[in-house]
């Protein structure tokens, strides 16, 4: 159990992020041991063939450690919606110091000879890392990331509207059943024992999809003390287009009615379109017509638009 001690500051400065070096590095320890891969195993399917010829074989020897992922692979997140050439260039800027320490953590517990020559040549090897995890990112990653994105925006939308409105005390044991707050500590349940005063530094919260088991924490620095926790809604990820209710398609028309559907959880006009496989200006008309009869409705989250059901349209689609 480690317990965060909040001061009033504190209770002001919890922000909320998305690492998609988070996302990567937990998503390889799902491609590893589909086993463990649980609500992603259609992902996991859905790669085959697309990584033949990229060796991974060094960037999976640094996550021998299932409940450790060296800090530097997943650099601390700058702003709430770092990009993954931000994170990239954070890996490759790491200190050697650091790097050394941290690999020297996984090699007690593994031997493998890709970790000695990590030690051996720290920078070379930083730079070879970056580049194998941004070619992972766009065979696996990108065509997926949207999707992904979006969850975990849209659990951040929500749960920042908690904070706001209930305050951090009340709304913080929300982001998994075994978190607890007990007077002025969060107590979230991870493998290892330890206190730590925030003392004015605040909490960094990162929603997870593919950190969908648990939460787990970061205490040490460069990090801000942080909680990764499983996005809400992760289980529904991968699920494919329900079947339409035929009275339903009749009054709105299918394809409406597919997008009316499809808008269970806030989801741009892009990705919209590239899950209905129609046009983005088509996308954007049916939306346009379903937020004009009150059936979605929208918000701007930083350079995109999101769109989802309204109450009646539960109702219209329950009914």
């Amino acid at each position: 159990m480690v317990e965060y001690v909040f001061t009033l500051d504190d209770l002001g400065r919890v922000r909320f992020a998305i690492s998609p070096p988070w996302e990567l590095a937990t998503s390889l320890r799902a491609l590893r041991d589909p086993a463990t891969a649980g609500v992603h195993i259609e992902w996991v399917r859905s790669m085959r063939g697309r990584l033949a010829g990229l060796d991974l074989r060094p960037t999976l020897a640094l996550l021998g450690r299932a409940d450790y992922t060296p800090d530097f692979m997943t650099p601390s997140p700058r702003g709430p919606l770092d990009s993954i050439e931000e994170g990239l260039e954070q890996i490759r800027a790491a200190p050697i110091a650091r790097v050394r320490r941290e690999v020297g953590y996984v090699r007690k517990r593994r031997r493998a000879p890709e970790l000695d020559t990590f030690l051996e040549h720290p920078r070379r090897e930083l730079n070879r890392l970056a580049r194998a995890l941004g070619e992972y990112w766009e065979r696996a990653f990108a065509p997926s990331w949207p999707r992904v994105r979006a969850l975990l925006e849209a659990d951040i939308a929500q749960r920042a509207r908690s904070v706001a409105e209930q305050g951090a005390a009340a709304a913080l044991p929300d982001l998994h059943p075994g978190i607890r707050w007990q007077a002025d500590r969060l107590a979230v349940p991870v493998s290892h024992n330890a206190t730590v005063p925030l003392e004015g530094r605040g909490l960094l919260l990162v929603p997870s999809a593919f950190g969908w088991r648990g939460p787990t924490v970061t205490t040490a620095e460069p990090w801000q003390p942080a909680v990764i926790y499983p996005a809400r809604g992760v289980a529904l990820l991968w699920e494919e287009e329900a079947p339409l209710d035929d009275a339903i398609a009749s009054l709105l028309g299918r394809t409406r009615a597919r997008v009316l559907a499809a808008s269970a959880a806030p989801v741009s006009t892009s990705e919209l379109a590239r899950r209905l496989a129609i046009t983005p200006s088509g996308a954007s008309q049916h939306l346009s017509a379903l937020s004009a009869a009150g059936l979605v409705s929208r918000r701007r989250e930083g350079r995109e638009v999101l769109y989802m059901r309204t109450p009646l349209a539960e109702s219209l689609l329950g009914a």
